[in-house]
């Protein structure tokens, strides 16, 4: 007879057949044990960078405000917006869809960085809030749209200071890309300790830097100009680089 004695209180001893204590098979990014990890969310993200260009570029043709030959003039802005309506309408389209796509891309590098940092660090739930936290403000700049896009071909039913009011909406909310740069900061000390590339570390803190200055400073707008590119060219590394981790 054979007896078998175990000792439950013993934490000293291997636990061959449970799963307790083992380290977490790192190889299954997509479900499957051993499959490559996807880039399609780094292409999200690559789309969500050329869309949040576009957004911000048409943004800016959306003007009537900034017309010094008829600042202060509330009836002259609300006529000339109303001239501006299909770009307005681009800028919509394109910040909502970059809305989405940076989502995507945000969940996939957290858990790309989870994959190399652990569960323990801040830096994967930092970069994940950065741009989860950018998308929403993308959101937000667009909540007026509807509101004032249908309603400027019938002037009659809006009044001119708060066409004015909006004109200046949409000319500075949706520029705020300040939270992006937290993201870009948090991937330069990913880069540090090697979990991502060294380029891409130093890509975030350039650009993602220059992006968390210039959204924290009353310059805030500029964040607008510098954070979508910081967030292509990174995209595209994770997209058309990152073979070490691909491959490992």
């Amino acid at each position: 007879m054979t007896t078998t004695v175990t000792h439950p209180a013993r934490t000293d001893l291997p636990r061959e057949h449970s799963g307790e204590g083992r380290t977490p098979d790192r190889s299954t990014h997509d479900g499957a044990p051993g499959a490559r990890p996807s880039r399609h969310w780094a292409l999200a993200g690559v789309g969500a960078g050329l869309a949040g260009i576009g957004a911000i570029l048409a943004s800016g043709i959306v003007d009537a405000v900034y017309d010094p030959a008829i600042q202060g003039d509330a009836t002259a802005i609300a006529d000339k917006l109303a001239t501006q309506t299909e770009a307005a309408f681009v800028f919509h389209t394109l910040a909502l869809v970059s809305a989405v796509l940076l989502v995507v891309f945000a969940a996939g590098l957290l858990r790309r960085l989870r994959h190399r940092l652990g569960g323990d660090s801040l830096l994967p739930m930092a970069a994940f809030a950065g741009l989860a936290g950018t998308a929403v403000v993308q959101v937000i700049g667009t909540s007026l749209d509807t509101e004032f896009l249908f309603g400027l071909p019938h002037q009659d039913v809006l009044v001119d200071s708060n066409v004015v009011m909006y004109g200046h909406f949409i000319g500075t909310v949706p520029w705020c890309w300040v939270l992006a740069g937290l993201a870009g900061l948090a991937l330069h000390l990913a880069g540090r300790a090697r979990a991502v590339p060294r380029w891409v570390g130093r890509v975030g803190l350039v650009l993602g830097g220059l992006t968390l200055l210039a959204g924290i400073s009353p310059l805030q707008y500029v964040a607008g100009m510098i954070g979508p590119v910081w967030l292509l060219v990174t995209a595209l590394g994770f997209a058309l680089g990152d073979k070490a981790y691909r491959t490992a």
